[in-house]
């Protein structure tokens, strides 16, 4: 299922507009659908707020649903994850960025008016969702200008997704990275992942990194982030 919210004034002008498209729609935009945990994004409050100060080029932003609780591991994760209890040995992660880049966009882009060229496109998500949008950028390089990752989980066998990311020699346009400071988040991988971005020479115009001293490895913590990364990504 996917989840749409259009800027203010889609359905009155013939404007065409970016999108983002994050992963866990459920979590975005209401608590009643949430399955991370009983807590919405807020995406939708974020977005109105920042549209009507101005302070964002107006975008589309596309939820794109998860397997639900149970089934999100095997849908994101493309390599086993040996933490889990009980380990998933087939996960199906791989095929995600073929699922986005064939089915979610061109479905998109026919029935809402949006901005042609992966400049105009941003991928995200949190935990295995920043995961996996992560992967799909290391193995569809090109086809998203822009990434969104909150508190990526990048530990999957072996740490791979690091290695994968330190070969990559074509990142997006721009990169936000939040994450907490508290125990619940991987604060040393994604130091790791930061000096890996850094090093490939991305520099404050291309790469934003937030670290929050409180925050914590859940959807209040990712919302409340959001507005920032919004702001660093599509600039008015």
């Amino acid at each position: 299922m996917l989840r749409v919210w259009l800027p203010p004034g889609y359905r009155t002008t013939n404007r065409r507009y970016p999108v983002m498209y994050l992963n866990d729609g459920q979590d975005l935009f209401d608590e009643a659908t949430a399955t991370f945990d009983p807590v919405e994004w807020g995406v939708d409050e974020s977005m109105a707020a920042l549209c009507k100060t101005r302070a964002i080029e107006p975008f589309i932003v596309v939820g794109v649903d998860n397997a639900g609780h149970l089934g999100r591991p095997h849908e994101y994760l493309p390599w086993p994850d040996m933490t889990l209890k009980p380990v998933d040995d087939h996960p199906v992660g791989a095929s995600y960025p073929k699922f986005l880049l064939n089915e979610v966009i061109p479905l998109i882009q026919k029935r809402f008016r949006t901005k042609p060229g992966a400049a105009n496109r941003a991928l995200g998500g949190a935990s295995y969702g920043a995961g996996i949008a992560l992967y799909t950028v290391i193995t569809r390089p090109g086809s998203f200008g822009k990434l969104l990752l909150e508190s990526p989980s990048l530990y999957a066998n072996d740490f791979r997704l690091l290695t994968e990311a330190a070969k990559l020699k074509r990142w997006p346009g721009r990169i936000y990275l939040g994450c907490g400071l508290t125990d619940s988040e991987p604060v040393d991988d994604v130091h790791k992942l930061e000096a890996i971005l850094r090093s490939a020479g991305l520099g404050p115009n291309r790469f934003y990194l937030l670290f929050q001293k409180d925050g914590r490895h859940n959807s209040h913590w990712w919302g409340k982030r959001f507005s920032v990364a919004a702001r660093f990504l599509f600039p008015r």
